[in-house]
């Protein structure tokens, strides 16, 4: 079995999700820019994770994602098999027909089925908070308040009054007087 960037993203993303959503809802952009994952990327993700019920989203000013129910409740095997994530080390997906169609089973099959099942149950086995947890017991730091959006961290400049001419002809009215 091979967990791929999609698997991976959707834990990562799901861990700063339960980290922060205490504060309220969390922006992808956010979450994007901290983990550095693409912003296009991570909306195809939570598109999964919300149809899973796994995420819940706000919309507007001052949306975001939030958690669609209780971390505790909610497994690293959860999330990886919502966004489409294939957890099988089986040559034949599961079906039994790895030697071919009419051939049946390969010898290793029932070894391989079997490493699917103790996968399985140690990704289910992890919880979202304990994951979040570990991050706080390592000394992640966490943003007090949310990030306000739309609002740029560059003081407004107010432009200069000028007071030259601004063209040839209030040049020479300017140098008539």
């Amino acid at each position: 079995m091979r967990l791929t960037t999609k698997g991976r993203f959707a834990v990562t993303a799901m861990i700063d999700l339960a980290l922060r959503s205490q504060n309220g809802p969390v922006a992808l952009a956010a979450i994007s820019q901290r983990q550095q994952i693409s912003l296009s990327y991570l909306e195809q993700l939570f598109g999964k994770l919300r149809r899973a019920d796994l995420v819940a989203s706000t919309r507007g000013p001052g949306g975001g994602y939030t958690l669609g129910r209780d971390s505790g409740s909610i497994s690293v095997a959860d999330i990886i098999v919502a966004v489409d994530e294939p957890i099988d080390a089986t040559g034949c997906g599961g079906k039994g027909d790895c030697m071919g169609e009419d051939s049946g089973k390969c010898m290793t099959h029932d070894l391989w089925s079997s490493l699917n099942d103790k996968m399985i149950e140690f990704l289910d086995s992890i919880s979202l908070k304990k994951l979040a947890d570990d991050q706080v017991a390592k000394g992640i730091s966490i943003e007090e308040s949310p990030v306000k959006r739309a609002i740029s961290s560059v003081p407004v400049v107010k432009p200069i009054k000028v007071t030259a001419p601004n063209s040839v002809f209030a040049l020479g009215t300017a140098m008539a007087k």
